[in-house]
């Protein structure tokens, strides 16, 4: 007699930008040279003083457990962070320190929404906040922005989406690169405090702009849950290492929640973390390329065939269109890493309604990387129509 899977669990939808990781590692492990724009991965890793404070801590240190929503120490750094960057005073006892903003988000998720509650989201968007929501029985509520919107939630559209008992956003975004400037956001907050809707923030991506200034949720909404991490902007991405700021009201529920869950975040990851938030100068020096590699593939990949791009206004990634170079975002994808070894994300995994005209490129990676994977297009375009 079979064994059943749990219907939440087989209902969950793949990560499409992993993947075509998993697709590319694979052609690498037969001999051949693949450009990696398919993931939102820093190409350099972790700054030296993190290095140098994880070897430290291996050296000097038993690496046990922490508490539950992490050492005391950093969540005292995170919380002098939001006065420093943003100018908010944040206390330490509403930071909770997690696995990856992943992590966060499920936190965040668990402790906000019970389920059969209808939280809404950007659509474009991240794909793991409406496959974890669907996990817990949170209906997760499109909202189909574009250009016209800013590709963000706007009250008219949370409007006409009532009722709500949550709201997702991300700026910047993913994969889009919009950002939503304190008005906006200071609009998105008032309007969640009036309709008693919960307003979660992704900032994961602060810190990597370009020319626009990021605005923080937490000067907005004292209600508000901010999420973090240490693995866009100070490029630790396999610590697995995140953070939340909660409002009181969750912090106990949060705490129970992270002490069965995870039992405590990783010391390790940990140690090396406190040291990544005195590394400003080589961090901004990684997002001055990535600032390189964005000039690079907005200015190439309109002669691709590619476009119009997403704003881009942060984060490392390129929303383009797919125009007239295939019918399916996802056949052409295939058909790219096939064939001259450029891997990126069909636009499917970000919106599964429009998304198949749409591709993401991640230009996160070595700048010499980006440049070839743009030669690589044009060269192919004239084959690369896929009906």
């Amino acid at each position: 007699m079979a064994l059943k899977v749990a219907r939440r669990a087989a209902a969950v939808a793949p990560f499409r930008a992993v993947e075509v990781l998993s697709a590319a590692n694979a052609r690498e492990a037969r001999g051949e040279r693949v450009l990696h724009l398919e993931v939102g991965e820093p190409g350099r890793g972790a700054p030296l003083a993190a290095r140098e404070a994880a070897r430290r801590a291996l050296a000097e240190s038993r690496i046990g457990y922490t508490e539950a929503l992490g050492a005391p120490a950093l969540r005292r750094r995170i919380a002098r962070h939001y006065g420093e960057r943003y100018g908010v005073p944040v206390d330490p006892a509403r930071v909770a320190v997690a696995a990856g903003a992943s992590g966060a988000v499920t936190l965040s998720f668990l402790a906000a929404f019970d389920p059969g509650d209808r939280v809404a989201l950007a659509e474009p968007g991240y794909p793991a906040y409406r496959n974890v929501l669907g996990a817990l029985g949170v209906e997760a509520v499109a909202l189909a922005t574009g250009p016209e919107h800013g590709f963000q939630p706007t009250p008219a559209l949370l409007e006409a989406a009532l009722p709500l008992d949550g709201v997702v956003v991300a700026s910047p975004a993913n994969p889009t690169g919009a950002m939503l400037d304190a008005d906006a956001l200071g609009a998105l907050a008032a309007w969640c405090a009036a309709n008693g809707a919960r307003l979660i923030a992704d900032e994961i991506y602060h810190g990597i702009v370009y020319g626009a200034e990021e605005s923080t949720v937490l000067a907005h909404d004292a209600r508000a849950v901010a999420i973090n991490s240490f693995s866009k902007y100070y490029a630790m991405t396999g610590w697995r290492l995140g953070w939340a700021v909660f409002p009181e009201e969750l912090v106990g529920a949060v705490e129970r929640l992270a002490q069965n869950f995870y039992l405590s975040p990783s010391a390790l990851a940990q140690s090396a973390a406190l040291a990544a938030f005195d590394c400003r100068a080589e961090l901004d020096a990684y997002v001055a390329s990535y600032a390189r590699n964005r000039r690079t593939l907005l200015e190439r990949l309109p002669l691709c065939g590619f476009g119009p791009p997403a704003p881009a206004d942060g984060a490392f990634y390129i929303y383009a269109g797919i125009g007239d170079l295939a019918d399916d975002s996802q056949a052409l994808c295939a058909a790219m890493l096939d064939e001259i070894g450029v891997a990126a994300t069909p636009g499917i995994d970000f919106d599964p309604r429009r998304g198949a005209r749409f591709v993401r490129f991640s230009f996160a990676g070595a700048e010499a990387d980006i440049a070839e994977a743009a030669r690589r297009l044009a060269a192919w375009r004239p084959d690369a129509k896929r009906r």
